[in-house]
């Protein structure tokens, strides 16, 4: 609890450059003066966060082997795809379209944030339905989470230089807690699986119980919370960067895939990956962070884009399904037992 309380007093730090950041350029900061949220609903969602995410990476740990992590270290190519794609075209997508759409800084900084997060359990899911290596796709998703530490606040650094106004208004220590605290339960999800695989399988249903339950309470006191200021964040730029990024991120990762030689196999896998943030690393972030009256609706806009994920995976999956029921599945290249690519 002293971590977590830690991170809550990073806010604390970067108030006086929001409140300079507000008079400087008369914005609201997502409906700051519409925005009045009791102390106990915002203590309560900060917790729920917090849980979700420990639960989130737990379960990510529990679903590694230690083995598994040694194999692919020693022959690190469709990792190494991977994070390039990851943390080379989502970052680079995030910046132009928040660019380009002329964004307003706090928007810009979210969807920077949004941008440049590691890999989310989600594409593990989608891999699975599109019939994609789950061995890889979990690996690519921890390897991402710990890579996140250093790439993440560098990221933000490089590309905030292109707003003048977030050069200094981004809580790089905050978000860095944030990170560490996040490999803390994947590393007792790896440890239980490896010392304790028995009780894994309960950890995972019971979390998952869990996880569903978090996310419903959160949702529900957040839409109470700001559903004075939400219209704020329903505006056509930020509903067409949810909508692009996840896109952009399927198609560029599978383009860089083919181009380096992958399977058709591997290649659906890393673009789920390349697509797919970790939207409740960005949401902790985000709220944790940042206060409550600086980054206002904003903080919900790792819900929006969430919701586009999963409509153009099913989509996506939807197609492919359809595809291979017209097609039958050719023979594809595979990883035998005991290696990788």
């Amino acid at each position: 609890m002293q971590g977590i309380n830690a991170i809550m007093n990073v806010t604390a730090v970067y108030d006086g450059i929001t409140h300079n950041y507000n008079v400087s350029n008369g914005t609201d900061n997502g409906g700051l003066a519409l925005l009045s949220i009791s102390p106990l609903i915002n203590r309560i969602v900060d917790t729920l966060i917090i849980v979700i995410l420990f639960i989130t990476m737990v379960s990510l740990g529990c679903t590694m082997e230690i083995s598994k992590i040694k194999a692919h270290c020693l022959k690190p190519k469709g990792v190494g795809i991977a994070l390039l794609a990851q943390f080379g075209i989502m970052p680079l997508t995030a910046f132009c379209l928040a660019k380009m759409l002329q964004m307003e800084s706090l928007k810009a900084v979210t969807v920077l944030i949004c941008g440049c997060c590691p890999g989310g359990t989600l594409s593990n899911i989608l891999s699975l339905a599109l019939q994609g290596d789950m061995n890889l796709s979990i690996v690519m998703t921890t390897f991402s989470s710990i890579a996140a530490l250093g790439m993440m606040p560098l990221l933000l650094f490089i590309y905030c230089q292109g707003f003048p106004s977030l050069k200094n208004a981004v809580p790089y220590l905050g978000i860095i807690s944030t990170l560490v605290l996040t490999l803390v339960p994947c590393a007792i999800g790896i440890a239980l699986n490896h010392y304790r695989p028995k009780y894994t399988p309960f950890i995972k249903n019971g979390g998952l119980t869990l996880l569903v339950i978090c996310s419903i309470v959160l949702w529900t006191l957040s839409g109470f919370a700001i559903k004075d200021i939400l219209w704020m964040i329903l505006t056509p730029d930020t509903l067409t960067v949810a909508v692009m990024m996840p896109l952009i991120g399927f198609t560029m990762g599978y383009i860089i895939s083919i181009l380096c030689k992958q399977s058709h196999k591997l290649c659906r896998t890393i673009a789920m990956e390349t697509g797919c943030q970790n939207i409740q690393l960005c949401l902790a972030i985000l709220k944790v962070t940042f206060s409550m009256q600086a980054i206002g609706a904003f903080f919900l806009f790792p819900l929006i884009y969430f919701a586009a994920q999963i409509t153009e995976g099913l989509l996506l999956t939807l197609c492919y399904r359809c595809y291979r029921r017209f097609k039958p599945l050719a023979k594809e290249e595979s990883i035998p037992n005991g290696s990788v690519i």
